[in-house]
């Protein structure tokens, strides 16, 4: 499984790699049809339904170095990968908003301290599920790879700036407890999380993983596996 993983994060930034040289060639030739195919591309990671960001937000942030480094960041972080279906779900060091060390497991139907509503999927699903946020590395920060317009986040540097940006996104209301990963993105590194991915974890295994986001980011699979489960 883990020549996989390996095979896959080659695979992955040669893809990034390749698919960026043909836009930037097909930007002098055919800026035009260059445009629409990224354009198309924005529509996988929903980009283009969002009122925030006009394309030249975004768009430019593809051909800077900056994408390049952070593909290769979160391919590196990705070859610490652990988490599989069907097997255990590791127990990373996580910690609380108010920096209190916890974990993974801790958070496990039966072991959480308290439950919340996580939006439509825990009303539905509270029965069967309890829900988690990890915050992870930044995925755009300001001083890294970044769109314009987004929100200000620079790369954490130090335990208490995570715990500062992850109290940014618990204004947004997720409704369930947040957590930030450690700063040496153990939990980012076995889950495969960078930028974002879903787990179902069922008594200590993985009962579904998701794809890694944001294309692979998809709530609507979690209803229908969360649907078997009930």
């Amino acid at each position: 499984i883990k020549l996989l993983v390996y095979l896959s994060a080659v695979a992955m930034i040669l893809f990034a790699i390749a698919h960026l040289t043909l836009l930037k060639l097909l930007s002098v030739v055919f800026p035009g049809l260059m445009k629409k195919i990224h354009l198309k591309m924005g529509e996988k990671f929903t980009m283009t339904q969002n009122p925030k960001f006009k394309y030249e937000d975004w768009g430019p942030s593809f051909f800077s170095l900056a994408f390049i480094k952070t593909v290769l960041s979160v391919n590196w972080c990705s070859l610490g990968l652990e988490a599989f279906e069907g097997h255990a779900a590791p127990d990373t060091a996580l910690f609380t908003l108010d920096g209190q060390k916890t974990s993974i497991h801790r958070f496990l139907k039966g072991n959480r301290p308290l439950l919340d509503e996580f939006k439509q999927l825990v009303k539905d699903f509270s029965d069967v599920a309890d829900f988690l946020v990890v915050y992870l590395a930044e995925a755009h920060a300001t001083d890294a790879w970044a769109f314009a317009n987004n929100v200000d986040i620079k790369v954490h540097k130090t335990l208490e700036e995570r715990l500062a940006a992850a109290r940014t996104l618990v204004k947004e209301d997720p409704l369930c407890p947040v957590v930030v990963d450690e700063m040496t993105n153990i939990t980012a590194s076995k889950y495969g999380a960078l930028p974002e991915r879903l787990y179902v974890i069922q008594s200590g295994k993985v009962f579904y993983q998701g794809g890694i986001g944001p294309w692979g980011y998809n709530p609507e699979e979690v209803r229908k596996v969360l649907e078997k489960i009930k």
